[in-house]
């Protein structure tokens, strides 16, 4: 049986296209994907994120055993401070990827994906050894997870919350009250749009949802489902776990070596990917546009130089950038811009090119 979140009855209401995803019945769209993606783009959307994953890691242990677990450097965080990292495999690969909330001393919360909870859960356990047991806790049916993001996200939420959300930077968050309900208010999302995640009791997340909504009918605020959040985080190359990342591409080869913290000290993979570093990788992932007519979609095969090499990651047709694109592991001597590679479309070999990525940065970052 499929698992609903705390929103479920609220998306039937309002007309939620609901479909099987990782295990639960969630809207993959209400007006439509490309209206949802512009919404987000050019004012807002309000997501129900709350299958993800909440894994809280506490006590004397829990630093080193996120330290010994995850390749970024936790003890550089702060409270009140948030990174983005990894569970890795003795080879560098993903077992998942993850966001890590830093909120005392001793006391983490890891936000998971949806489909990879129980199983991040047993690896935690099992290579975290005796240093887990009472220390990782599984606190999904808790709470309620609400991403409101676009340019005028902050307007909508400031007079609902009690927080300076001018204060609260890119990947920090702080404590309060939105819409009067307690909440752990964060300063990111999926989009590449500026916006907030809201952790709030799981009795809570409907009556919040509907007074955003609510809130936010006059700047334009629409309530957007999996499609939208899908096409936002491609143009903004936001990686997919169980497309882009997985077991078998390490860490260096996804291009997001910049997590890897190696001098912080031992951690699952590091001998893996400090000969990597050393030594170059084989393959990246990189970006790409068609250079013909036709969309690209993920599994469809890749050939460079004639060769087969792969298949797509993620591919689509942008909404905003009105373009066709996607991501690719390629090898590593043809991973720069300009590179020509040719993607199967239909049964037909089609020209693409590598290209810069992101594909979009909005307007306040260039």
């Amino acid at each position: 049986m499929l698992r609903t979140t705390p929103l479920h009855a609220l998306h039937r209401e309002l007309g939620g296209r609901l479909v099987p995803f990782a295990g639960w019945e969630m809207p993959v769209q209400f007006a439509g994907v490309v209206s949802e993606h512009a919404a987000v783009r050019e004012r807002a959307g309000l997501f129900d994120v709350s299958h993800m994953g909440q894994v809280a890691f506490e006590g004397p242990g829990a630093e080193e055993l996120l330290q010994r677990l995850t390749p970024n450097d936790v003890s550089r965080l702060r409270p009140g401070r948030a990174h983005y990292s990894a569970l890795t495999t003795d080879s560098g690969g993903f077992v998942d990827d993850l966001v890590v909330y830093r909120r005392g001393a001793s006391s983490f919360l890891v936000i998971t994906n949806a489909a990879n909870t129980g199983r991040d859960l047993e690896w935690v356990r099992e290579a975290g050894g005796a240093a887990a047991s009472g220390t990782v806790s599984d606190r999904s049916d808790d709470f309620a997870l609400l991403a409101l993001q676009g340019p005028r996200a902050e307007r909508i939420l400031a007079p609902l919350t009690d927080l300076d959300l001018a204060a609260i930077r890119y990947y920090r968050f702080a404590e309060g009250r939105v819409a009067g309900t307690p909440a752990t208010v964060a300063r990111m999302g999926y989009t590449g749009e500026d916006g907030f995640e809201v952790l709030l009791p799981a009795e809570a997340g409907e009556g919040v949802a509907r007074r955003l909504l609510e809130a936010g009918a006059a700047e334009g605020l629409v309530p957007a489902g999996l499609g939208a959040r899908d096409s936002l985080r491609l143009e903004a190359k936001m990686a997919l776990h169980g497309q882009d990342l997985d077991e078998e591409h390490s860490v260096l080869e996804a291009d997001l070596g910049w997590m890897v913290k190696f001098r912080k000290g031992e951690f699952r993979g590091r001998a893996a990917l400090l000969a990597q570093r050393e030594n170059g990788v084989p393959r990246k992932l990189v970006g790409f546009e068609l250079r013909a007519r036709g969309i690209p979609r993920h599994g469809y095969a890749v050939r460079v130089a004639g060769e087969p090499f792969g298949a797509v990651t993620s591919g689509g047709f942008a909404p905003f950038l009105k373009r066709s694109i996607g991501l690719a592991y390629l090898p590593a001597a043809a991973s720069e811009p300009g590179q020509a590679f040719e993607v199967e479309v239909r049964g037909r070999w089609l020209p693409a090119e590598v290209v810069p990525t992101p594909f979009y940065v909005r307007p306040d970052r260039r």
